[in-house]
């Protein structure tokens, strides 16, 4: 019985985000489809997270358990000639038995991609933020210098969470443009439901002087969902990179 890690990597404007759903389609549900047509029968799949409806991945990781005695190579390749365009299998290799995509994570890596122009590039439409506004990073990176560090973030997260422990670590919050694109980058040992979309959210109220750094501080101090911004739109969202030994960068 071997033990595969494959990293995936999706557009996920089509589906309604990563884990299987009764009545919509997901992306494991379709890469579980192609595995079956591949290793003859449905093997159980461990994903890495939970991504929302919409939301993208660069790297998406999942491992599952198998007998077929396939080769790594051969697996990736058949897998691509019949996984959709939206969805592809960037690397299958074999991982310790005990190894599981979720509970061997140490932190996550995710970028938010805002198209900070007024006009329409059709190559970001449902993969960025389309935000005409000009964004004044000097005046958003200090709010993410604030959120780095160990909190308790429950007033970044939807009250929809049923995460108990609403305390995280991140490690890296900073903001750059590359042309009319801003890309919000942030790592952390863990995120919470939300909780980028609702500081992206957050940045840009800062951005449109509807809310200031002594407000962001209290939803910080206070665990207080009402005093943080909007929850930002799920397009401009990619899960970036999942990390199962700690970056050098970490503190």
């Amino acid at each position: 019985m071997r033990n595969i890690l494959m990293k995936l990597s999706y557009i996920g404007t089509a589906y309604h985000g990563s884990q299987v759903q009764a009545n919509a389609l997901s992306v494991t549900e379709v890469v579980q489809d192609a595995m079956e047509t591949v290793l003859g029968r449905r093997e159980d799949v461990k994903g890495c997270s939970r991504t929302d409806s919409g939301v993208h991945a660069n790297c998406y990781c999942m491992n599952f358990r198998t007998e077929s005695e396939i080769s790594l190579y051969a697996l990736k390749r058949r897998l691509n000639a019949l996984l959709p365009e939206d969805i592809g299998v960037l690397e299958c290799r074999q991982v310790p038995p005990d190894f599981h995509a979720r509970y061997s994570c140490v932190g996550k890596r995710y970028r938010y991609l805002i198209w900070n122009a007024d006009g329409k590039n059709p190559f970001y439409r449902g993969r960025a933020l389309e935000y005409w506004q000009a964004l004044k990073l000097e005046q958003l990176q200090p709010v993410c210098e604030m959120l780095c560090g160990t909190h308790d973030f429950r007033g970044f997260c939807s009250s929809k969470t049923d995460q108990e422990n609403t305390v995280r670590t991140v490690y890296r919050c900073e903001v750059e443009r590359q042309g009319d694109l801003v890309i919000l980058t942030i790592e952390g040992d863990g995120f919470l439901y939300n909780m980028v979309r609702i500081i992206v959210g957050t940045l840009l109220r800062v951005n449109e002087g509807k809310l200031g750094m002594e407000q962001v501080r209290r939803a910080l101090e206070e665990r207080d969902r009402s005093l943080a911004g909007i929850t930002a739109p799920a397009c401009g969202l990619y899960l970036d990179e999942v990390f199962y030994t700690r970056p050098a960068g970490w503190a």
